[in-house]
């Protein structure tokens, strides 16, 4: 994926989710873990090397740089494209308050409750998404910026969702929505021209959604369940496609 011409330049965010329910916090797209066990960061914005690239199955050079302008990019387009649906609908809209990195466990808390390692999530009760930013990498690197898109766009629909009012008996509800909302705002953006699809980004897509399903065996009314990888394609698929009308907003 990459943004058009006629935009902001915009690029990706990542981060990929472990569970965190309760005390105000929403989790993000994770059931089982998903991508590589995370690296050390980064410490210089020198691109990837080609062997580096394959040994990780990345899609493309990725810099530090670049995954910064990614992750700053990519709350832009989220907040734009909320703006856009909450104006359509008359209503006033209000950007998640912030989005933070960390890198170690407990550095950031939610609901006074410290976040892992490998974990991203929205915390309602201060309206803002943190992201292990050592596991973001990799999964950047790993799986390729379009499921990154994905990340960012499911965490941003929890917070659309607390502002909407909506709420759910069972957790698989409230995450497969989110996953068609993530759709949606893809979806839209790339029918709108604000992105562009690149050769792979499909692939990238579903690739990321089978690691981020929950594991045989989980059942749908546990409390951290996800949805399996065929009903998380299935939402998010859904929404890409149609749009939010999928979503049961």
């Amino acid at each position: 994926m990459r943004p058009s011409r006629r935009t902001d330049r915009w690029c990706l965010v990542g981060l990929v989710l472990a569970v965190l329910i309760g005390g105000g916090c929403f989790v993000g797209p994770r059931g089982r873990t998903a991508g590589p066990e995370a690296p050390p960061p980064p410490t210089a914005s020198a691109p990837v090397t080609g062997a580096e690239a394959a040994d990780a199955g990345a899609d493309g050079t990725m810099s530090v740089e670049e995954f910064e302008r990614d992750i700053v990019g990519a709350v832009r387009l989220a907040e734009r494209y909320w703006a856009e649906q909450f104006a359509a609908l008359g209503e006033s809209f209000r950007p998640i308050r912030n989005v933070t990195a960390y890198r170690r466990e407990g550095e950031v808390a939610c609901a006074g409750t410290g976040l892992p390692r490998n974990n991203a999530v929205y915390c309602s009760r201060g309206d803002f998404i943190a992201y292990d930013v050592m596991w973001a990498v990799a999964a950047f690197r790993k799986i390729g910026d379009a499921f990154l898109y994905y990340l960012l766009g499911h965490e941003y629909a929890h917070g659309i969702q607390v502002r909407l009012g909506i709420r759910y008996d069972y957790t698989i509800q409230q995450e497969l929505q989110a996953d068609c909302m993530a759709g949606a705002y893809l979806g839209d953006s790339v029918r709108s021209g604000a992105l562009i699809l690149d050769d792979g980004d499909l692939d990238e897509l579903r690739e990321g959604l089978q690691a981020v399903a929950d594991e045989p065996g989980q059942p749908w009314f546990a409390e951290d369940a996800h949805g399996t990888a065929e009903q998380r394609a299935s939402a998010f698929f859904g929404g890409f496609q149609k749009s939010l009308d999928a979503c049961d907003l």
